[in-house]
């Protein structure tokens, strides 16, 4: 099978679609997640077997879908990527298209950063174009060092593509249910800006970071930094903009989304039975749940 949905029992299989996709459909039923499909393991397999030894389209395949995407599996995403716009009620659903390795988001390696990822990708040529684009970022130099150095192995990538309906988040989170930095389990890390994750993860805004206590989620620590610059949605993808002068002291998420973001994170690490490293995404008052992994330098609990 090449296409899975979240919530699907076989979605729920690392193997089948890598971590980052297992794990939220097994979530799927416990917490806000946007809908998506994954193309699985199988079907990169397929291109990878079929692309390392081909370079000319096969006949009655159309050229400008090789090598990227088997044709086979194009007709597929169209079907799986209308099927969404139906669940999202618009024609060409805004999506997000990030990697699901099998060693990504793993219990000794996050893999964070290595794929590419893509986001507020629109239309079926852009998001079959957008799954290639993935595919082809596991053989680049960068993952390929990463590899080497977590001790995995090179060759053989075993990658799946999640492709998920974009939360335009007002303000976006990074919560450790332990704190990575002083190696607390009784505390919670919570990093907050505005606008899409990205800017967090790349570390292009030093974010609102709050430390709330577990046994009575009471905020024991709270710095409000001057945000600058936060990512928004372009025309084609996203970019990075200034934020609004009365909002770069303003707290990105109030003191209630904090304990409801702590709270969440008990929860996953309560089910998932480990501390978590999550994103998450507010969208006026909703709470997105957008990835659980494992805090890698934390180990097992």
């Amino acid at each position: 099978m090449e296409i899975l949905w979240l919530g699907h029992p076989d979605c729920r299989d690392v193997t089948r679609v890598g971590a980052k996709a297992a794990n939220l459909s097994c979530l799927l039923a416990h917490s806000r997640i946007p809908p998506g499909f994954c193309v699985t393991i199988a079907a990169y397999a397929q291109w990878a077997e079929r692309s390392s030894h081909q370079s000319e389209p096969t006949r009655g395949e159309p050229t400008a879908i090789i090598p990227s995407v088997p044709y086979a599996l194009y007709g597929k995403l169209v079907t799986a990527y209308h099927d969404l716009a139906d669940m999202c009620g618009v024609a060409e659903p805004s999506v997000a298209i990030r990697s699901s390795a099998i060693d990504e988001d793993g219990l000794t390696a996050s893999f964070a950063g290595q794929y590419d990822t893509y986001l507020n990708i629109v239309g079926v040529e852009a998001v079959v174009k957008a799954v290639g684009q993935c595919w082809a970022s596991a053989r680049t130099v960068r993952a390929r060092e990463y590899c080497r150095r977590q001790g995995l192995a090179v060759e053989g990538v075993r990658l799946g593509v999640l492709i998920q309906q974009l939360v335009q988040a007002d303000s976006s989170a990074v919560v450790f249910s332990a704190n990575p930095v002083t190696g607390s389990r009784d505390h919670i890390l919570i990093n907050a800006s505005w606008g899409l994750g990205e800017s967090i993860v790349s570390g292009s805004v030093t974010p609102d970071a709050y430390v709330v206590r577990k046994d009575d989620l009471a905020i024991v620590e709270c710095q409000i930094t001057q945000k600058r610059r936060m990512t928004i949605l372009a025309p084609e993808g996203t970019q990075e903009a200034t934020v609004p002068h009365q909002l770069q002291h303003t707290p990105a998420v109030t003191d209630d989304q904090v304990r409801e973001m702590a709270q969440l994170s008990m929860a996953l690490e309560s089910a998932m039975g480990w501390a978590v490293d999550i994103e998450c995404a507010y969208r006026g008052r909703e709470l997105y749940l957008l990835q659980c992994r494992p805090i890698t330098t934390l180990g097992v609990l």
